[in-house]
């Protein structure tokens, strides 16, 4: 395990701690300037995160064979990047149906630090070690670190590893300490911050983007969606519930009061809804080919329709793009 001193060298030495050449007028110049500066900053982010594209894609299809046998995915970071960590997890419920404890997220000082900082919680050995204890072989393990050196992460993703399960850090310093000993390293070069140090910019956007791609290809993997429609969304409230009826209307055509039929006669789950509309089966018939299709609803059109059939779209509905 690498020193706590140690890894605070590699923190200072970190590109992320450099200071930035574009932007040291900024404490002077106008307002408007200050923000096209920041802004400047910002619009390099999305280039970076392209270059390692090929990284996150074979990370996706990794975890997507782990979690199809029963793996979970675990979050692990400090600050910022344990913040952004945290709104990931929480939204992939309400927004794919999967269960609460399909992704947890853990943070270095716990709930107390969503709200405040936590002084010394980055400095926990301990604390992460002990947070990686339950995961197993079949679980993916995922540290985000800004410098790639924060020893709660780096203990993480020691015991992590020690537990079998499949390990990356997403961080914004290609010479991150821990990037050789994880099984991804997910490096987005954003350069120097705006402000010297302040990682909370163009850092955290990148691992706000890196994880947006991450989990919402996983769920794709999953046949979590239909084209690009969300067709496990848990209608939670009724604005949910209005999208799940629009996402009928756009996917098969049909009007909205044949949708809401559709949806009731399938007790709201609209992956139901839409296999029968889109397989003219009866709901029960919907249900059952989505079960043998493992969820996914092409394959479960397939399992309803006429050889050479499938794929054909309703009057008034786009032809989505192949999926797997």
């Amino acid at each position: 395990m690498t020193s706590s001193a140690a890894d605070g060298r590699a923190a200072a030495g970190a590109v992320t701690e450099q200071r930035n050449p574009r932007t040291t007028d900024i404490d002077v110049v106008p307002t408007l300037e200050v923000l096209r500066l920041l802004n400047g900053e910002d619009a390099r982010v999305p280039t970076a995160v392209e270059k390692v594209l090929p990284q996150l894609a074979e990370l996706v299809d990794a975890a997507a064979e782990r979690v199809r046998r029963g793996g979970r995915l675990h979050y692990f970071g400090a600050g910022t990047s344990g913040r952004i960590a945290m709104l990931d997890a929480a939204e992939l419920p309400p927004t794919f149906g999967v269960g609460p404890g399909f992704a947890t997220a853990h943070l270095a000082g716990g709930e107390a630090a969503t709200r405040l900082a936590v002084e010394n919680a980055e400095d926990d050995l301990g604390a992460g070690r002990a947070a990686a204890e339950a995961l197993g072989p079949e679980d993916v393990a995922l540290g985000i670190s800004a410098s790639g050196s924060a020893p709660y992460v780096a203990a993480a993703l020691e015991r992590a590893r020690e537990r079998g399960a499949l390990t990356a850090l997403v961080s914004s310093n290609p010479g991150a300490p821990l990037g050789g000993s994880v099984d991804y390293h997910l490096a987005v070069d954003t350069g120097p911050e705006a402000l010297t140090g302040s990682t909370r910019l163009k850092a955290g956007t990148a691992a706000k983007l890196v994880l947006n791609g991450f989990s919402t290809a996983l769920m794709v993997r999953l046949g979590r969606c239909y084209s690009n429609m969300m067709v496990d969304v848990v209608p939670t409230n009724q604005k949910l519930r209005r999208r799940l009826v629009r996402i009928l209307v756009q996917a098969t055509g049909a009007d909205e009061e044949a949708a809401r039929e559709a949806l009731s006669r399938a007790g709201d789950d609209v992956k139901v809804a839409l296999v029968s509309m889109l397989g003219a089966s009866p709901a029960p018939a919907a249900r059952r080919a989505l079960e043998e299709a493992g969820g996914q609803v092409r394959a479960a059109l397939a399992r309803l329709a006429p050889a050479g059939a499938e794929g054909a779209s309703p009057a008034g509905a786009t032809a989505p793009s192949s999926a797997p």
